[in-house]
């Protein structure tokens, strides 16, 4: 077992952006996930004349079709590094890069939707964030948290695929302090953040040959190997059973799937 103390960071330790591909790892779990994630922010009403926030914007896709789709007005994207965001620049569409953990962090406004997708639970902070995110929202604005549940490989049988998975999950948090023990907690803390209206919904793509989140994982496992490796848990040539299996006929489990929780800032809040 690792016992690395997680001191690293996304985009440094693994997940570097100027990484060959990273671009294209991150679309695919785009291809993944958008449709799910715009769903329910239509659903929650992004639309004409909102202005948001997207923290941790990746590549851009979701600030993209928050514009070009919903038909909102504005929408800061937010990252550390910004290379990919910056490649298609559209009207309505600013870019800040900054680390939203740090205490320098302020966007400026208000907003309708502040919406994070697989960012908080790469972050030690988590808990105080979700009450700072909370707190950029406009009267009646809705803060949205999406981030990895994994409901099969703790009492899954033991194959190459989950004990990859398992040893994905202990890698990361070793190297880079990844966390997804405290996911299914944030509609109670999105509760003790002063939001009203909190729900939330699990959603899980399916592992299907080629499909975009099969090709995700063996991307991410490709490149997060040496950590996955490291835990001692399975060896390169694990890595590579399960990398095969994602893409074979006989594939037949559970991909790690997304929790979406979200909650409204009440009318007449006093900030």
């Amino acid at each position: 077992m690792g016992t690395g103390d997680g001191h690293g960071r996304y985009g440094e330790t693994v997940f570097r952006p100027e990484q060959a591909g990273e671009d294209d790892r991150i679309d695919l779990g785009a291809l993944a996930y958008d449709d799910m994630t715009m769903d329910r922010l239509r659903a929650l009403g992004a639309g004409p004349g909102w202005n948001c926030l997207e923290v941790g914007a990746g590549t851009g896709t979701i600030a993209r079709r928050l514009i070009e789709e919903a038909g909102v007005r504005h929408v800061l994207a937010v990252d550390r590094d910004v290379r990919f965001l910056s490649t298609r620049p559209l009207p309505g569409l600013d870019l800040l890069e900054a680390d939203i953990s740090g205490p320098e962090f302020d966007p400026g406004g208000r907003f309708q939707l502040v919406h994070a997708r697989f960012v908080l639970m790469h972050l030690p902070s988590w808990r105080s964030l979700i009450t700072r995110l909370a707190g950029l929202l406009a009267e009646g604005g809705v803060l949205v948290l999406g981030d990895a549940v994994d409901l099969t490989t703790r009492t899954a049988p033991l194959t190459p695929y989950t004990r990859v998975v398992q040893a994905m999950w202990q890698g990361l948090r070793d190297t880079i302090g990844t966390d997804i023990s405290g996911v299914p907690d944030y509609p109670k803390h999105l509760r003790d953040a002063g939001l009203v209206s909190v729900a939330a919904e699990i959603r899980v793509p399916p592992l299907v040959p080629q499909s975009p989140i099969s090709r995700f994982w063996a991307g991410t496992w490709d490149r997060a190997r040496e950590s996955i490796v490291a835990t001692g848990l399975v060896d390169d040539a694990t890595v590579d059973e399960a990398i095969r299996y994602l893409d074979s006929p006989d594939c037949a489990a559970l991909s790690p799937g997304m929790l979406t929780a979200w909650g409204r800032s009440p009318a007449g809040r006093v900030r």
